[in-house]
């Protein structure tokens, strides 16, 4: 089965990505991933520096991970220090995630990671353990979606931008619709589910530091194959998913392919299937298509609806 994928323009020599967040804090790291990943999503960068919370930030369990690393950002000249060479290199397509805590500030932020010249911008408005610090995440309100969507397309010039939206809303075909209609050329979803919670048995205390934080893995895969199908069908299918949450197989990969992902984003699956997991989940999905008599993976996308 020929898994190329061609989206907005961009070659992608396979639909896997690296999703952005714990598993690409540094530019070594997603090098090692490129050598299987059909692309990399870099982590969600903003202009100032933040520190992000304290350890303990990540607790695992056997079908999830828990984390509330708090969106931190080393700051631009460190950012230029570290990732600079890699957009130089580039040896797969990059998507830079981008943050703000305002609306204005995602546009300026935009504008200054333009110059790295990514091939698309992954545009945070959901993260779920930072409610203290920024209010009410943009990915909750088809209004404050949209407005985020309208100023980074003004200031991102030519590059396309995919719009990361929660789980953790009623309606996740309204908001994916308003940031259809405000101009963004994708969807990426779904960020973490929560935030939840675990509790440290012997202490009686939560065992992270910030108490909650977002919830991936396995366990959130349902939720994310639907939260896909809706915002597929929300947009008839004209805008190119990023699927991503709880992918840990190929036949995984497949269901967010049928659902309406045209690439799929791995993550907690790095953890439990190692740095080969891509060419891992590639091999199995490519035995799948075998057995199926599927000849090309764009075959799939969005077959649920139809």
């Amino acid at each position: 089965m020929n898994l190329a994928q061609t989206v907005l323009g961009i070659d992608f020599v396979n639909p896997t990505l690296l999703a952005s967040g714990i598993w690409g804090l540094h530019a070594e790291d997603c090098r090692r991933y490129a050598a299987g990943a059909g692309g990399l999503t870099i982590k969600s960068f903003g202009l100032a520096v933040r520190p992000g919370h304290p350890d303990p930030i990540i607790v695992r369990g056997e079908h999830y991970t828990l984390n509330a690393v708090g969106l931190p950002s080393p700051g631009m000249d460190k950012i230029r220090e570290e990732f600079g060479p890699l957009y130089t290199e580039r040896p797969v397509p990059i998507i830079q995630s981008i943050m703000a805590e305002s609306v204005e500030a995602f546009g300026e932020t935009a504008e200054v990671f333009a110059q790295f010249k990514p091939d698309a911008f992954e545009v945070n408005i959901s993260c779920p353990n930072v409610h203290d610090e920024l209010g009410r995440p943009f990915a909750c309100s088809p209004v404050d979606a949209a407005a985020v969507t309208k100023i980074v397309k003004q200031h991102a010039g030519k590059i396309p931008i995919f719009l990361k939206l929660s789980p953790n809303v009623d309606n996740i075909g309204a908001i994916a619709k308003a940031c259809a209609d405000a101009g963004a050329d994708g969807l990426t979803l779904i960020n973490t589910l929560g935030p939840g919670m675990v509790i440290d048995l012997k202490t009686r205390k939560p065992i992270l530091s910030n108490k909650v934080g977002g919830v991936s893995g396995s366990a959130v895969k349902p939720i994310a194959v639907r939260c896909i199908a809706d915002a597929y069908k929300a947009t008839g299918g004209k805008l190119p998913i990023i699927g991503v949450g709880g992918v840990r197989t190929g036949e995984d990969a497949i269901e967010f392919m049928m659902a309406g992902a045209s690439l799929v984003a791995i993550g907690t699956a790095i953890w439990e299937r190692g740095d080969d997991v891509f060419r891992t989940v590639c091999d199995e999905m490519k035995e799948w298509g075998k057995k199926e008599g599927v000849n090309d993976v764009s075959e799939l996308v969005g077959a649920v609806t139809r």
